[in-house]
């Protein structure tokens, strides 16, 4: 019997996307395997997992560093990992194979997922992570905004005091310049290798580094402000 033409078009399709979906979870998998930070969202717990590619029944092999169970107690639960859906979930699983947390790609090597009553984790490339937490490190304490003449404008304290979504408070000591005072920054971030201040209607200023210890506003202008570091 003549297949339809829907039905030509159908197998069409099907055919070529089974190969392209098979790439991607081999690319995955190969991206997978590694040393990666379990963690909370603002890092105050975290956990060494290693991916391995080690085939069981159920998926792949993986190792909790000892002091998993203590941080995160769901970890206790994890025997292994696996790829599911059309190839975009990692997933932490149990020994029957059952999700215990699962896992999608937010950014690049940086994974986010949910879990019921306790809230939102990160996976991320462990190398990444302890690069990020170092530049953060840095970052925690007192700083000078001042403009590009050098005149001292406002202090501010960065702190590591978490304030969700990723970001952080930051205070002003003392008195600030009318324009640092009306935008009133009460939330700092570290993002994409920028410093982003932050005011209570939702306002931003960007600032990229010109070295470790002072970054400039941007878009650059012809009276700059500069954040600098104190010492």
């Amino acid at each position: 019997m003549a297949l339809s033409r829907f039905s030509v078009v159908l197998l069409a399709l099907l055919a070529a996307s089974g190969p392209a979906a098979a790439q991607d979870v081999t690319t995955l998998k190969k991206d997978m395997i590694g040393q990666w930070e379990l963690a909370t969202t603002d890092r105050s717990k975290t956990c060494v997992v290693t991916l391995k590619s080690d085939a069981t029944p159920q998926g792949f092999k993986l190792e909790l560093e000892p002091a998993c169970a203590a941080a995160l107690p769901f970890t206790k639960d994890i025997t292994g990992w696996s790829i599911k859906g059309l190839g975009d979930i990692v997933r932490l699983h149990n020994a029957a194979g059952e999700a215990v947390i699962d896992f999608t790609e937010v950014e690049a090597g940086i994974f986010e997922g949910m879990r019921t009553n306790e809230g939102v984790y990160i996976l991320q490339n462990l190398a990444a992570a302890r690069s990020l937490a170092k530049s953060m490190d840095q970052m925690i304490g007192d700083w000078s905004m001042v403009r590009g003449n050098g005149q001292a404008i406002c202090a501010l304290v960065l702190t590591n005091t978490d304030a969700g979504n990723d970001n952080f408070q930051v205070f002003m000591k003392g008195k600030c310049d009318p324009a640092v005072a009306t935008f009133n920054p009460t939330l700092w971030r570290l993002d994409h290798g920028q410093m982003i201040l932050m005011s209570p209607k939702g306002e931003s200023w960007q600032f990229e580094a010109d070295d470790n210890a002072q970054w400039r506003r941007i878009p650059d202008s012809a009276d700059p402000l500069i954040m600098l570091r104190e010492q």
